[in-house]
């Protein structure tokens, strides 16, 4: 009996999915930016921008006029994506840079040669990111999550926080999670040497993107340059690829998850909307402001960060 019972009960459940299916999608699929702001003239760096979100918001910076520079791990990857960019808007003014997060060396070396040869920046995005990985460190030595995550984007944009004053008003958007809420940043054992707990290291380095913004917000007062965070949803990508049970979630579950596209919709939104124009040290999620847990809005603790971060980096900002 109770075999039955939990097959008609999953059946009913399957039904009832089965019937109110386009809700679920649309509800699941959540903000749309709706901004029409034109990107003309305008330069713009996303890290990550060969896959998921990161590729979905270059396509949609490069259909504005934006000229897109795509900084990627993987070359390889990152010219696939430039080249499908390509195939829907020829106009589009799109080129990949390599860039390597878990190593400083080559982060200075793109920043170097970035300097170099672009002359404005107007939108940064850090969006490229490791999430649930086995215990690994980055080249310097860092864990893999507090390094690329958090390091790697501290210091890429200290390196060309210069340009962005130089080219202002600019704008900073940094993607982060909700999974920062379960984050608290472990001082005593940053880069998990003593124990380790791939879930823990994510949401470490996620709130450690909330903090950062909310201190760089703080030092960037008055300059015209803006740093958001944004949650951009559950989104079906790459990024879950160490995780089984996100994976099989993911493909049993589609309908309630976000897309690519739909996951972009919020960093593109802090990015170009016009209202925020002079927003910066904010949360948002579905393009809209979003909660950010007690721990994340410590402003001790976001400095603490700040000094710890600059140290491990051997780096000091303007």
């Amino acid at each position: 009996m109770l075999f039955f019972a939990i097959v008609a009960g999953l059946g009913a459940v399957t039904l009832l999915v089965l019937l109110f299916a386009s809700h679920i999608r649309s509800y699941a699929a959540g903000g749309v930016c709706r901004s029409p702001a034109r990107l003309d003239g305008k330069t713009a760096l996303i890290t990550g921008a060969n896959t998921g979100i990161g590729r979905e918001t270059a396509r949609d910076l490069a259909m504005r006029g934006a000229r897109v520079i795509m900084a990627c791990r993987d070359v390889e990857k990152g010219e696939e994506a430039a080249a499908s960019i390509r195939a829907a808007n020829p106009d589009a003014d799109v080129e990949v840079r390599e860039l390597d997060l878990a190593d400083t060396c080559s982060i200075r070396a793109f920043a170097q040669e970035f300097l170099r040869e672009v002359n404005r920046l107007h939108i940064l995005i850090n969006n490229a990111g490791v999430m649930m990985c086995p215990y690994t460190k980055t080249v310097d030595g860092f864990e893999m999550h507090i390094g690329v995550n958090h390091l790697g984007h501290f210091l890429l944009t200290s390196l060309l926080i210069g340009l962005l004053k130089r080219s202002a008003p600019a704008r900073i958007v940094v993607v982060s999670s909700l999974a920062h809420n379960f984050g608290w940043v472990r001082f005593h054992d940053l880069h998990s040497q003593g124990s380790y707990n791939s879930g823990l290291a994510y949401c470490q380095s996620k709130l450690a993107n909330v903090m950062f913004t909310r201190e760089l917000a703080r030092r960037l007062k008055d300059t015209n340059v803006t740093v958001n965070s944004v949650h951009p949803g559950t989104v079906n990508s790459d990024l879950i690829r160490y995780s089984t049970l996100m994976t099989i979630f993911m493909t049993f579950f589609s309908t309630f998850v976000k897309t690519p596209r739909e996951g972009a919709q919020t960093s593109i939104y802090c990015a170009v909307a016009e209202e925020l124009h002079s927003v910066s040290g904010k949360h948002f999620s579905d393009c809209a402001p979003a909660f950010v847990a007690p721990q994340g809005r410590s402003e001790e603790t976001a400095r603490r960060l700040w000094d710890v971060s600059c140290d491990l980096l051997a780096i000091e900002w303007d």
